[in-house]
């Protein structure tokens, strides 16, 4: 019944223009010299309410088999997929039926059809002219296309593009719109992503893997970190229990780079993951391992003395 109720003013319309077409004159309602004009616009609602049904059918179409898919599941790559698909080629052949109905009604009209003979007999220049004037426009149609059909990018992807992160918002056939973390809109030509490389984190999974870098001092205890992260992830349902890894990545002058690596159900998830892993590891260190904090160590020799060494804490120690 919900469906139905986008079809009631087009069948309206479509039922006015029968009768100002084929029962006005019929039954004498008005004068004859009215008849050409209310025929006229008898044609032009025929014309607009079939249109209007044919793009009402399709969005209904659209809709009724679109339900089956939802996209606020977890597990939804093959709903988006469906969702993106539908979107693009709907807006393809509504503007198509615009065009040509908005094409048939000028014709109804004798000095509008003169107009058009006379285009076509000049279609090879005005063609150039106007594939010049709009080849950026058509570019952009084309890529959207190929959007709809090689899919680089879904509704609801995750993305980072120009160096932002964010979320496919909604997909047409000229422009994308990414739906940045901090609310903003980043809106991108449709070419951007067959023409540019940018990241797409759910292509074909919304898993994520996390890193953290954690920079502290040679004397740390490594085993013990890698206690307290495991210990961390065990006790946060932002981890989806199947990547728990420490590593030391790095050993620099001043000290060591330690690497927590560690898995998430989506990018979102993700990122809260990775802060809590952080948070929880530094206090960590503070709290039960502070002279594993980093430092910056100086040595000062001369002659008389066999060293002098300043820790990381402003305080001066007598080197051997």
């Amino acid at each position: 019944m919900k469906h139905l109720k986008r079809f009631i003013l087009p069948v309206f319309l479509l039922l006015i223009s029968v009768f100002l077409k084929y029962f006005l004159e019929k039954y004498d309602f008005t004068i004859e010299a009215s008849y050409p004009v209310f025929d006229k616009i008898g044609s032009i609602l025929m014309i607009t309410g079939i249109a209007w049904i044919l793009s009402s059918s399709l969005r209904t179409i659209k809709r009724i088999f679109l339900e089956k898919f939802n996209t606020s599941k977890e597990d939804n790559l093959r709903s988006r997929k469906f969702h993106t698909q539908f979107n693009i080629l709907e807006s393809v052949f509504i503007t198509v039926i615009i065009v040509i109905a908005i094409g048939a009604v000028l014709m109804l009209f004798d000095d509008v059809r003169k107009v058009g003979i006379s285009l076509f007999a000049s279609a090879g220049v005005a063609g150039i002219i106007v594939g010049f004037a709009a080849q950026k426009f058509i570019g952009a149609v084309i890529a959207g296309l190929q959007i709809a059909i090689t899919q680089p990018i879904r509704l609801d992807d995750v993305v980072v593009i120009e160096g932002e992160w964010g979320r496919i918002e909604e997909i047409t056939l000229t422009y994308v719109v990414v739906k940045i973390w901090d609310l903003r809109r980043l809106v991108v030509p449709s070419t951007y992503f067959f023409e540019k490389p940018f990241q797409n984190w759910t292509r074909t999974s919304a898993d994520i893997l996390g890193t953290v870098f954690i920079y502290t001092d040679y004397k740390v205890s490594f085993d013990a970190l890698r206690g307290e992260l495991t210990r961390i992830l065990e006790s946060t349902p932002l981890w989806d229990k199947k990547v728990n890894v420490l590593q030391v990545t790095d050993a620099k002058q001043n000290g060591v780079e330690v690497r927590a690596l560690m898995s998430a159900k989506d990018s979102s998830t993700a990122w809260d993951l990775r802060v809590l892993v952080r948070e929880k590891l530094i206090g960590f260190l503070q709290k039960n391992y502070p002279e594993s904090l980093p430092k910056t160590r100086i040595l000062v020799q001369s002659d008389s003395e066999p060293g002098v060494k300043i820790g990381g804490f402003g305080k001066l120690q007598q080197g051997s």
